[in-house]
């Protein structure tokens, strides 16, 4: 029986099949290609998961992630964040441990859910931040390094030749006093929600959880520096002087009294005398949190850059007339937010598509800061589930980074979806 020869039409079908990718670059337009990746490594509509919120109640579902889940380095921050819970929940001494056991309990089961899981995995650096703030005020004496009272003060002089915070505060007056209040009192404390709130409803999805990370593990190492290196505050210099402090001192609500006593009720007294963080004046998180959320708002919004660069000045003014911080601990904080914020925007952050108004616009997402048209980061890259990878630092979605080059495992792919678009 003699074997059959190959037909021109087979021949001609496989040098059809292996197309180049650089030859399907000339022939697609740019954002169109995008679009394509996108919906071929769905296989679904993009915009039916990239955007939306999880409604399962199944520990199934969960199970099933973490079974999918491609571990990384980054995957280390859970180990961290284990050690600093319990580190913290060690030494609170009240709550008793009935309350502190319910509290870690309630944090772990939220995990188990995935219509929970989306909103307190991003959280979770967060609440290692609150509860390793708390515990602070049990943190033995003894434990602690000396206190740091000159050292603020001289590099104040030496980098601005004057003290910038006893030169502002100098002159006091009612309208300065509520002009101050109204960004380090309530700004610094609403602000955070308020960002997340305007960012989960016009970022591109995951941008949130990304917030959500780097506004808590920057607050957790500002904590860190702050117990690590002690300093007084202005306040501290303007009642005591130079002299040596102790951990027994209490803290001063500087400025913010006037409020108390403006207002008629006890705001802000009570709090800052008991505070945990008595000499935690460097790096000031209240620079560090205003500085991040401008930076976010201006990845979401360029278009008003200045208007939040304002509002950054402004709490930088008002911190140092109220005689909470320096301006050096002003400086250290804001770049302390710029550092983890540019890292996380090359690493994790989704690129926003100035044709998209709203989170449930966006059908596909591009991750990272750089320009170079074959490295994106698009929901579902790597399977056909595209919730396989919610445990990425940055993604409640399956999000990656890397070349999007078709490989010769799978021409046959690209040049179908190129196919079925030409149709």
């Amino acid at each position: 029986m003699q074997a059959s020869l190959p037909s021109w039409k087979d021949a001609d079908r496989k040098q059809q099949i292996q197309i180049p990718w650089k030859s399907l670059q000339l022939l697609v337009p740019h954002r169109l290609r995008r679009r394509l990746r996108s919906k071929l490594r769905n296989r679904t509509s993009p915009a039916s998961s990239i955007s939306a919120l999880k409604t399962s109640f199944s520990p199934a579902d969960t199970l099933r992630s973490l079974q999918n889940h491609r571990w990384t380095i980054y995957d280390g921050q859970w180990l961290l964040l284990a050690v600093v819970g319990i580190f913290s929940l060690s030494i609170i001494e009240y709550p008793g441990p009935l309350v502190k056991t319910a509290v870690a309990t309630l944090l772990l089961s939220s995990f188990i859910f995935p219509i929970t899981r989306q909103f307190f995995r991003p959280f979770t650096p967060i609440a290692a931040y609150l509860i390793f703030f708390y515990a602070c005020r049990f943190i033995p004496s003894e434990w602690r390094p000396p206190i740091w009272v000159k050292v603020l003060p001289a590099l104040e002089n030496i980098l601005y030749g004057a003290n910038l915070s006893n030169i502002l505060s100098a002159h006091k007056n009612t309208a300065l006093d509520l002009l101050a209040w109204f960004p380090y009192g309530l700004g610094h404390f609403g602000g955070p929600f308020v960002v997340a709130a305007v960012i989960f409803i016009f970022g591109p999805p995951s941008t949130l959880p990304v917030f959500g990370f780097t506004f808590g593990y920057m607050n957790l190492a500002g904590v860190m520096i702050q117990v690590l290196f002690p300093c007084s505050a202005p306040w501290y210099e303007n009642m005591y002087g130079l002299a040596p402090a102790n951990y027994s001192m209490k803290g001063s609500p500087a400025g913010l009294a006037r409020i108390d006593a403006l207002l008629g009720f006890d705001m802000y007294t009570s709090g800052f005398t008991a505070s945990p963080m008595v000499f935690g004046a460097f790096p000031s998180l209240h620079a560090a949190t205003s500085t991040l959320e401008a930076l976010f708002m201006s990845h979401v919004f360029p278009r008003y850059t200045p208007l939040w660069a304002f509002y950054a000045a402004w709490l930088w003014w008002s911190t140092m007339y109220l005689s909470h911080h320096y301006a050096v601990d002003l400086v250290a904080g804001s770049l302390m937010a710029g550092t983890i914020f540019y890292f996380a925007k090359a690493k994790f952050l989704p690129r926003l598509q100035p044709d998209k108004r709203y989170r449930w616009d966006y059908d596909y997402i591009e991750v990272g800061d750089t320009q170079n048209d074959y490295s994106y980061g698009i929901a579902g890259l790597h399977g056909s589930d595209p919730d396989s990878d919610e445990w990425t630092i940055g993604s409640s979605s399956s999000i990656s980074s890397g070349s999007l080059s078709p490989t010769e495992e799978s021409p046959k792919q690209w040049t179908e979806a190129y196919s079925n678009h030409e149709r």
